[in-house]
């Protein structure tokens, strides 16, 4: 899951966004309602996290344009403003969801997989292919019965290529899934953890095999 965390005090957002992280979700950051703007359209983000105390205005204006360039993206407002008076205009303003400070992240976490059971968000709860399986809710790969453990950056490469198993995935596609906009990426950081990954798979005998074309992206197929 990629997010994108709207929230002007530094701590706070750096907070969100190490919490996120710490659940294996990329999380990017906007300070204020401009760069949000360019960051959803720049993006393809799966969910919203807003504050409404921005400095360049009220987090709530920004839901209109979230709607143009994706009608079904989930907004959950995290703000301060807890009054109910405040939380109905929140609603009634097109935000799915509306979270009060302070508050707990495990609910935080809740609310997050609650908005993404929604018929337009739902997906798969597993996917299976060859030998291997993987368990998108827990975020837990197998082949056959054994546990198959990945490191945080494998372990979100291997689900962008499973969701899309047999076609290719583009690098640029491949880098949103695993990076954040912040993290400091190498030309060949991709290239890397893909071929440590490869190494894996064909070490578990997993029964799946990854191709690529230089340049291009890579393809997860089941070997026959």
């Amino acid at each position: 899951m990629r997010l994108l965390v709207v929230e002007d005090e530094p701590e706070m957002a750096g907070a969100l966004q190490s919490a996120l992280r710490r659940h294996d979700m990329i999380a990017d950051h906007a300070d204020s309602l401009a760069t949000a703007k360019e960051m959803i359209l720049a993006g393809s983000y799966d969910a919203i996290i807003l504050d409404r105390g921005l400095p360049d205005g009220d987090g709530l204006s920004l839901i209109p344009k979230i709607r143009q360039h994706r009608a079904s993206i989930p907004v959950i407002v995290l703000t301060a403003r807890g009054r109910l008076a405040e939380r109905i205009t929140g609603l009634d303003s097109g935000a799915d969801d509306y979270l009060a400070k302070p508050f707990a992240f495990e609910e935080l976490l809740a609310r997050l997989r609650a908005v993404m059971r929604r018929p337009d968000h739902i997906s798969p709860m597993s996917v299976k292919l060859g030998r291997l399986s993987l368990d998108l809710d827990h975020r837990e790969a197998r082949v056959e019965d054994m546990r198959f453990d990945l490191p945080r950056r494998e372990l979100l490469v291997l689900e962008a290529l499973m969701r899309r198993a047999g076609r290719m995935v583009p690098r640029e596609i491949l880098m949103e899934s695993v990076f954040g906009m912040s993290d400091e990426v190498q030309s060949n950081t991709l290239d890397s953890h893909i071929s440590r990954l490869r190494r894996k798979l064909a070490d578990a005998d997993a029964g799946v095999t990854i191709n690529g074309v230089r340049g291009v992206g890579y393809m997860l197929m089941e070997q026959i």
